[in-house]
């Protein structure tokens, strides 16, 4: 007896979206479908203009498609009120950006242990994940330290240990290591693979570094308003 195939962590299908400027409608996504299964890296490789960033806050709940559906751990989501989507978007998925957008008034912990507090932790129980997970991320001896006191590479890190607080099963990050230098770029991507493969996440990083795309489970892209896979 074969074992049953998991549901995606993501399902967007079927996705239109369009803008509408004052001469023309633009149409950036046309029926573009995209799954991603648990612990499933999948590098979107896209140039801008193409959708890229349309597709990534559809899929994070920021945005609504035109018609076609999100399903968020097999739940559809299109139908779901503001508060509902919110709810959903705080437990179940996670963000990563180019800029870290860390709040340079906390320490690297504080920053960590805020979405937990939003979400109802405890202060003790939220510093504890925290420091396990900045730890884990190689950062241990640096909980204390401030934005400003933290190198690029640190401060990444402790945006994505931010990102997974929550415990999310979808992590959504854009550019995620485009400010950083070469060396400091491939540590934290590593980081952030070991993240995926350890809990499970499934991952979808937009990036235009073609090396660190190719060290993905799969590698898709927009054309025409559709996603492709590569490879």
């Amino acid at each position: 007896m074969s074992e049953a195939v998991p549901d995606p962590i993501l399902y967007c299908s079927k996705i239109v979206r369009r803008f509408h400027d004052a001469e023309r409608e633009l149409h950036v996504l046309r029926g573009a479908d995209l799954a991603i299964w648990p612990g499933q890296s999948v590098a979107l490789i896209a140039p801008s203009g193409s959708g890229k960033s349309t597709l990534l806050q559809i899929a994070g709940l920021l945005e609504k498609p035109d018609s076609g559906e999100v399903y968020i751990n097999a739940q559809g989501t299109v139908e779901l009120d503001d508060d509902a989507r919110t709810r959903l978007r705080r437990l179940a998925i996670g963000f990563v950006y180019q800029s870290h957008h860390l709040l340079p008034e906390f320490t690297a912990l504080e920053n960590v242990m805020l979405p937990q507090l939003i979400r109802g932790l405890g202060k003790s129980e939220a510093g504890k994940r925290g420091s396990e997970l900045l730890s884990y991320l190689g950062l241990g001896e640096r909980l204390t330290h401030r934005p400003s006191e933290l190198s690029g590479g640190e401060q990444q890190r402790v945006a994505i240990a931010r990102a997974v607080a929550n415990g999310p099963s979808l992590l959504l990050a854009d550019e995620p290591t485009g400010n950083l230098d070469p060396k400091t770029s491939g540590h934290v991507f590593e980081t952030l693979m070991t993240l995926v493969r350890v809990t499970g996440l499934a991952a979808i990083v937009a990036t235009h570094n073609l090396e660190l795309a190719a060290r993905m489970d799969r590698r898709v892209t927009i054309a025409d308003g559709l996603v492709v896979e590569l490879d």
